[in-house]
């Protein structure tokens, strides 16, 4: 068993050295080229100065050479930092300065745009892959790396306006893995998408689940990622058998070219993640889709997945939402009341993370870490910590869990609490409405005003009075939106969800 992430690939390219390892973009990598490039590659970092606990940006568009850059970096003890390249530059450049990245991965136009933003330039940026032929295809000597050093840094957005560093060991991402290997029961046979960039925790699935079995990562191309007929194309003629992605990815393949979805059933899993899956478009990916199997993965990026749900057709018709479930092996999740105790069945609490998954907290940011990573005081036997996730959960019967909503996300208005989930599900629950997203604007009177930001599906007409009307037989009155805007579409972040900082913006600019 690896005990780090790129001993994956070594086992896997000794088993399957002529197997492909990774398609993108109509280029195919065998494990044997993965291995020996990857090789390569930390001979070349070592020679410019990487050592053990380095961290090596990688800032080029999704490619094979992707997977190259994160097994090389990692072979040659440093720690990736995988960066979105359609973010501004400055805020690259943050990224760079905040972890002090020895050097970053990149390509020429992208150089000149970082070293404009930094005003100096970087340590190294390796912009030719042809150079990797100057070194053995080897592999390098051991540095003295062990399971909890770190073995990459995702950055997601923070409270405060900069990006935060989620710092994951190997042991971290590993135990995901692990978990996913036995119960997915992934096979040298299967063919993954990636469709999540390499930014986004869901990639990790992809990619390593696919070098533990031997399987092959497809990478879905970016220009078609929101074309669903070219996506649905694709996903037939790649073969794929598992599937990861957000739900608006696949309500976007159900909207728009459901009349293909014949053509996907190769797929033998179906996994998804990131956001809330309004329960009507989760009922008609079922129907359409009747011998896959359905997984509700979640999990913050600190904890990678925690909780597991599969989707049970039977129960679906009934169901207002869809539980996140029961917590992954190797992890266990409890949920803390307002009162300091654990949660029993029909309560409300903050969901909690322990266990070898939980992140050790964000880079240079020992406040941010401290604040999220408490002392498990439910655990008196010895120190350890505990993540908070800051989402509530109610606990059900069965021993899973109910997701209702970020604690940040809950509101007062005219002193009503009230969760801003439980509006948008009333919005999406109307037959017209495609994308909902419910957005507090701050009032001196009454505490937060609620302002609705809507999309329509295409040729249907629906007016605010009409939408409101609906939703009145679903939540109270005080729930109720004072503003309804129409949109031809809500706006996205580079991970697909719904950008609800920029929507929440737009809505104050207007109304200043």
């Amino acid at each position: 068993m690896a005990y780090l992430l790129h001993q994956l690939l070594t086992r896997s390219a000794e088993s399957y050295p002529e197997k492909a390892a990774v398609s993108a973009g109509g280029r195919v990598l065998t494990y044997r080229e993965l291995d020996e490039q990857s090789n390569q590659l930390a001979h070349l970092l070592r020679a410019r100065g990487v050592n053990k606990g380095d961290r090596v940006g990688i800032f080029f568009p999704k490619a094979a050479e992707s997977l190259v850059a994160m097994l090389g970096i990692s072979k040659a003890g440093g720690v990736y930092i995988p960066m979105d390249t359609q973010q501004p530059a400055q805020r690259a450049a943050y990224l760079i300065e905040n972890c002090a990245m020895k050097g970053v991965l990149t390509t020429g136009p992208l150089l000149q745009a970082l070293e404009t933003a930094l005003k100096a330039p970087l340590g190294f940026a390796m912009v030719s892959w042809q150079s990797l032929a100057e070194f053995p295809a080897t592999a390098v000597p051991d540095c003295g790396q062990t399971t909890h050093d770190l073995a990459y840094i995702l950055y997601t957005s923070g409270s405060t306006g900069r990006p935060k560093g989620v710092m994951i060991s190997h042991q971290n991402a590993l135990t995901f893995v692990y978990w996913c290997a036995g119960i997915f029961k992934i096979c040298p046979e299967d063919r993954l998408s990636n469709h999540a960039p390499l930014h986004f925790d869901l990639s990790v699935l992809d990619v390593y689940n696919a070098l533990e079995a031997g399987a092959t990562v497809c990478m879905v191309p970016p220009e078609i990622a929101a074309f669903p007929s070219s996506l649905a194309n694709w996903i037939d003629a790649q073969q794929i058998t598992v599937w990861y992605s957000v739900p608006s990815a696949l309500i976007l393949l159900l909207l728009h070219a459901e009349g293909k979805f014949a053509a996907l059933t190769r797929i033998r899993i179906l996994l998804f993640a990131g956001e809330v899956f309004p329960m009507k478009y989760l009922r008609q990916l079922a129907g359409l889709l009747p011998d896959v199997e359905l997984y509700n993965l979640y999990g913050p990026t600190e904890t990678n997945v925690c909780t597991y749900y599969q989707v049970d057709r039977a129960l679906l018709p009934a169901q207002e939402r869809l539980p996140i479930g029961r917590a992954c092996a190797n992890t266990e999740v409890f949920a803390v009341t307002d009162r300091n105790t654990i949660a029993q069945v029909g309560e409300t609490g903050e969901l909690y993370v322990r266990g070898p998954g939980v992140t050790c907290g964000y880079w240079g940011d020992v406040e941010k870490t401290r604040k999220m990573l408490v002392p498990n005081v439910f655990q008196p036997h010895f120190e350890e910590k505990a993540y908070r996730t800051g989402d509530l959960v109610k606990l059900l019967e069965d021993g899973s869990y109910d997701f209702l909503g970020r604690i940040d996300s809950m509101i007062k208005s005219r002193g009503y609490r009230i969760e801003l989930g439980e509006i948008e599900a009333a919005m999406l629950s109307h037959p017209a409405v495609r994308e909902a997203s419910a957005i507090p604007l701050p009032d001196q009177e009454i505490g937060a005003r609620i302002h609705a930001v809507v999309a329509l599906h295409d040729g249907i007409d629906l007016t605010a009075a009409a939408l409101l009307q609906h939703c009145s037989s679903h939540i109270p009155k005080y729930m109720l939106p004072e503003f309804i805007e129409f949109r031809e579409a809500l706006p996205k972040t580079s991970t697909g969800k719904i950008d609800r900082v920029k929507l929440a913006s737009e809505s104050l600019a207007a109304r200043a």
